[in-house]
């Protein structure tokens, strides 16, 4: 094909797929990941509540609650609850905390097949390490900063 007949094909493929695909509703989806995203954020603070009238406060509360909050992730993960609330949610499910544990054991649960060493643990991270990689660096490089301030 020569470069004009390319283009020409090109923008014919483009204008089928348009056809084709759904309409995106911008604002639909906006709004269902506020709010599955508030209402998981509601939930921690519930625990949060409930943990503070139990007589914990400072970092042993947020680690607390943190540790609710991805064991929940995890149990609806291994029930098959959580990709359904993530269609539903997009990004609302995806953001907390909750989005980071179902990142880690849903490769988890796939590959669990191929192993314990293979399968699981090999595989375990292939979603989440960049972020954990990231995280870590960003640590390193902020507490590096405030030493020197």
């Amino acid at each position: 094909m020569t470069g004009k007949n390319a283009q020409n094909c090109n923008e014919n493929y483009l204008k089928y797929v348009k056809q084709l695909d759904p309409p995106t509703k911008h604002f639909k989806n906006c709004l269902s990941a506020f709010g599955v995203g508030g209402l998981i954020c509601t939930i921690g603070q519930f625990f949060r509540f409930m943990l503070e009238y139990a007589g914990l406060s400072g970092d042993e509360l947020a680690g607390a609650v943190s540790v609710i909050l991805i064991f929940l992730g995890c149990l609806l993960t291994g029930l098959g609850v959580y990709d359904r609330i993530g269609r539903h949610a997009g990004a609302g499910s995806i953001v907390p905390i909750t989005g980071f544990a179902n990142s880690v054991t849903s490769p988890a649960l796939e590959f669990k097949t191929e192993g314990y060493i293979y399968g699981t643990a090999a595989k375990m991270f292939t979603i989440a390490g960049a972020i954990i990689v990231y995280g870590v660096f960003s640590g390193v490089l902020v507490g590096i900063i405030y030493y020197f301030l």
